[in-house]
């Protein structure tokens, strides 16, 4: 009897400690990564609807692009929300990163900025333009530029375009390639600049203010991503119910009054 009550005891103890480390397993934070701005904002409210279905978040804010993706597949992040799929996938093809979209957020339509001239048509010939020196975004709004009018860019170039891509360009741009947080900064240095949406608030730019902007219909909805080996855990349809709730969307529409649009 006193072994059968020994080895009962042992099973007890395991199982209170198993459920203890599930328990403190539980209670730690998730940590996801955004930049300032709309992204951080958003989550906030994010943060306040997963907690009611029991997911605790720590938001991590950054002011880079690259830092986010870097952090994350690192394991000091479990998910991060700022960036659009593309972007995404240039990463994993050129850092061999394992991480995968497990949802689409919100959608920001890149808008050109100028503080010297009021559209394109009054950039005269050699103006400095500003563009996201990353592949993805300075892709995107080469795409803009030719869409407006201002530049062609060979055929076969596409999402990935660059300056070394444009080949016929009358007002003779010249391409000033920045980090995307640094563009909106540049403005008084330069004659027109792209900028992303989030950039933009973040520097009080107003995208109503835009000389011109991205057509709504793009491939760059942004992306809620985490590491593959993340992607069917629990938590991970949690974060992405709580992001998909009505309440984010009316949240979306109500703060950002079409500056930043629901892509889910």
């Amino acid at each position: 009897m006193n072994k059968r009550t020994l080895i009962q005891s042992a099973l007890a103890l395991a199982l209170a400690t198993s459920f203890s480390a599930g328990v403190l397993a539980q209670d730690k934070p998730l940590k996801v990564g955004v930049t300032a701005g709309p992204h951080a904002k958003i989550f906030e409210q994010v943060k306040k609807i997963a907690e009611k279905d029991g997911l605790k978040i720590q938001i991590v804010e950054f002011s880079d692009y690259i830092q986010p993706n870097a952090a994350l597949a690192a394991g000091d992040l479990d998910a991060n929300s700022y960036q659009h799929k593309p972007f995404l996938d240039l990463q994993v093809k050129d850092r061999g990163y394992k991480i995968v979209s497990v949802g689409y957020t919100v959608n920001f339509p890149i808008g050109l900025y100028s503080k010297k001239v009021k559209s394109l048509a009054e950039l005269k010939e050699g103006a400095r333009f500003g563009i996201p020196n990353d592949p993805t975004n300075g892709g995107r709004v080469l795409l803009v530029l030719q869409d407006k009018g201002l530049i062609k860019l060979k055929p076969e170039a596409g999402l990935k375009a660059t300056p070394l891509d444009v080949i016929e360009n009358p007002k003779k741009l010249r391409f000033v390639e920045l980090e995307a947080a640094q563009l909106a900064r540049s403005l008084d240095d330069l004659d027109a600049s792209a900028v992303n949406t989030n950039f933009a608030l973040s520097a009080g730019l107003n995208p109503k203010d835009a000389i011109a902007q991205e057509s709504a219909k793009s491939p760059y909805v942004n992306i809620l991503a985490v590491r593959e080996a993340d992607k069917d855990k629990p938590w991970v349809a949690k974060l992405v119910k709580a992001y998909h709730s009505d309440e984010i969307r009316k949240y979306i529409q109500t703060e950002f009054k079409g500056s930043v649009l629901a892509g889910f």
